[in-house]
């Protein structure tokens, strides 16, 4: 099946990087995030070779807009563009949800004359989130909210204060369900005992997820639904100390299969509320990771409907997770953008939070565990070969360094399968992975033997800043200082690759300029803080951004919240730019964004003022 980018122009690359303009920090050349150095730019260029074939298609499909009467022509103070042909503008016009035409100064007093007008503000490419998870995100924002408890008395407090508020949650029809807890900040796991302590939450059916989504507490109510005793689950961790409650991973499946899901309407309430939040942060585009079947038909309908704001690319999921469903295993993609399908997500491993990231070592801070797979090596390289052969985009979860590697040996057999590709194959990997481009999802702890695989094989990381600046208060304890150091957290060193960046709302917020802010600065967008710097060093207790040789300039970071996800969902050239032909989605901000001047502390507290999709305005700031 030919691929989206297989039908792109050669001008739709983008063919210069983004400048580096950070201040007193040598950058060498081969770090830069330089699609324009000669390894990549070859590849581009083969691409666009294989591209030629649906270069008239394409054309024709422009021209169809263009002679799209109803058109409007909008002009800002300043348009960035990233588009190397034309970087800047303040003039473009739209015809049916596309851009038509975008023109420079010299060009603005003449549209003017037409009878157009100009608006203040200043204009970028509308903001991708590259990993999230659309649902459970307007799930979270209507249930109970853990996020920043710190004590379980404060935990309790807030599901005592939900509960008064919505009479009828916790029932056995209607489970209290929430997010946020972190046994980080309480010494140790929650227990089913920490809410039956409680008279006013006794006997409620409780369900909430930990801040990372990969292990549950439960309340009595509900253990009392399992077998007992409850049974050991492999690639899955039922925690029994200090006492039962908590489930992780592959043993959430129990709880699963007792929990009444709420009906499509509902859940039709949850997309609708997720997107309205989207939008006022900027997001016109969301890379969906992770969507059962029963999700992909319910989002299908939804995308007829006018409330429908958002572009989603779908990462398909099986009912029974890492598996292959033949009868699933069906793309879809609308001409209009709304919904496209044709990736799959499968897990490798867990958290490093709950130590259930599969590590090649054991934790530092538990020499007896090195965490585990979902999945063993054999089965995840089977089900890896099935979905590539069915022409799907593979992405695969894995945090630990054990994870990342098991996934790159199935990354590796699928491309000897689909074009001699390997380690050691002898055809240019650029060929094999231009209608591939399988990825990492967070690629959050790789060895540093395996690093270079990822370019060998030409792998996609998908990076969540906020990830590493929201770990780094316990990384090190639960990896030691060199195994961080060398492995852990790293975006910088791929920038060849073109990571796609995200946030993974709704563990993180799903706010793009706060992962612009962590990614350039390695501190926390919550905070402003990085980490004390220890040893007896002229630095000794300063606070630095943690890591910061992985950092990134903003110009990167931008690209990696808009043509890296494009180029990650085979959507180079129609999204993340602002170019004749591309979806006419852009985001209006007050002042312009880099540049001389610019404070990179004003990412944390930064409001958008209009977001627009396909032409429309789907969100202005109410000052």
């Amino acid at each position: 099946m030919a691929t989206t980018s297989e039908k792109a122009s050669k001008d739709l690359f983008l063919k210069t990087p983004p400048p580096d303009d950070r201040r007193n920090r040598k950058v060498e050349p081969s770090a830069r995030y330089s699609i324009g150095s000669i390894g990549l730019f070859s590849s581009l260029l083969l691409a666009a070779s294989l591209a030629a074939l649906g270069l008239q298609a394409q054309q024709q499909h422009l021209q169809q807009h263009l002679a799209v009467t109803d058109s409007q022509t909008y002009c800002y103070d300043s348009v960035q563009t990233l588009d190397s042909d034309l970087p800047a503008a303040q003039c473009f016009t739209v015809a049916d949800g596309l851009f038509t035409a975008v023109t420079q100064q010299a060009q603005k007093q003449e549209l003017k004359q037409r009878g157009e007008h100009s608006t203040a503000g200043h204009v970028i490419p509308g903001l991708w989130d590259g990993h999230g998870h659309l649902i459970d995100h307007g799930e979270t924002l209507v249930q109970v909210d853990l996020f920043g408890a710190t004590t379980l008395d404060e935990v309790r407090a807030r599901l005592r204060d939900y509960i008064r508020k919505h009479p009828g949650a916790g029932t056995k029809e209607r489970w209290l369900r929430g997010m946020g807890w972190d046994q980080t900040d309480f010494g140790r796991m929650p227990t089913a005992a920490d809410i039956e302590q409680d008279p006013a939450l006794r006997g409620i059916y409780l369900f909430v997820d930990r801040i990372d989504g990969h292990c549950s507490l439960v309340s009595q109510s509900v253990l009392d639904l399992l077998p007992n005793p409850v049974p050991d689950i492999l690639g899955g961790d039922v925690v029994r100390d200090p006492g039962p409650g908590v489930f992780c991973d592959n043993a959430l499946d129990m709880i699963m299969a007792r929990w009444p899901r709420p009906d499509d309407a509902t859940r039709a309430g949850y997309v609708s509320t997720a997107m309205r939040a989207l939008n006022a942060v900027g997001l016109v585009g969301i890379h969906n990771a992770g969507t059962d079947p029963e999700s992909v038909r319910l989002l299908a309908r939804l995308a007829d409907g006018d409330a429908w704001t958002v572009r989603v690319y779908a990462m398909r999921e099986c009912a029974a997770r890492n598996t292959f469903c033949a009868e699933d295993a069906k793309m879809l993609e609308r001409k209009d953008g709304r919904l496209t399908v044709r990736s799959v997500k499968l897990f490798a491993d867990g958290a490093l939070g709950s130590w259930g990231a599969a590590m090649l070592e054991p934790y530092t801070d538990d020499p007896s565990s090195s965490g585990f797979l979902l999945i063993n090596e054999t089965a995840l390289t089977a089900v890896t070969r099935q979905w590539a052969a069915a022409g799907f985009q593979v992405n695969v979860h894995a945090i630990g360094d054990r994870a990342n590697r098991v996934a790159l040996d199935a990354f590796a057999a699928a491309l000897r399968d689909h074009c001699g590709v390997g380690d050691k194959g002898d055809t240019d990997p650029a060929i094999c992975e231009h209608d591939r481009r399988f990825r990492l999802e967070h690629a959050q702890i790789i060895a540093p033997s395996d690093q270079p695989r990822l370019r060998s094989l030409r792998v996609v990381p998908s990076i969540q800043p906020t990830h590493a600046t929201s770990d780094m208060r316990y990384a090190e304890t639960r990896l030691g200082a060199k195994r961080t150091a060398t492995a852990a957290y790293r975006m910088r060193s791929f920038l060849d690759l073109q990571p796609v960046l995200g946030s993974d709302f709704p563990v993180e917020p799903p706010n793009p300029f706060h992962g612009m802010y962590a990614a350039v600065t390695r501190r926390s967008p919550a905070t402003g803080l990085g980490r004390r710097v220890d040893g007896d060093g002229e630095d000794e207790g300063k606070e630095r951004g943690w890591h910061e040789e992985e950092a990134l300039t903003l110009e990167q970071a931008l690209w990696g919240f808009t043509g890296a996800p494009a180029r990650g969902a085979f959507l180079e050239g129609k999204a993340g730019q602002i170019r004749r032909g591309a979806y006419a989605d852009w985001v209006v901000l007050d002042k312009r964004l880099g540049g001389p001047g610019f404070d990179v502390e004003s990412l944390r507290t930064l409001r958008v003022r209009e977001t627009w999709v396909a032409g429309k305005r789907v969100y202005k700031r109410d000052d």
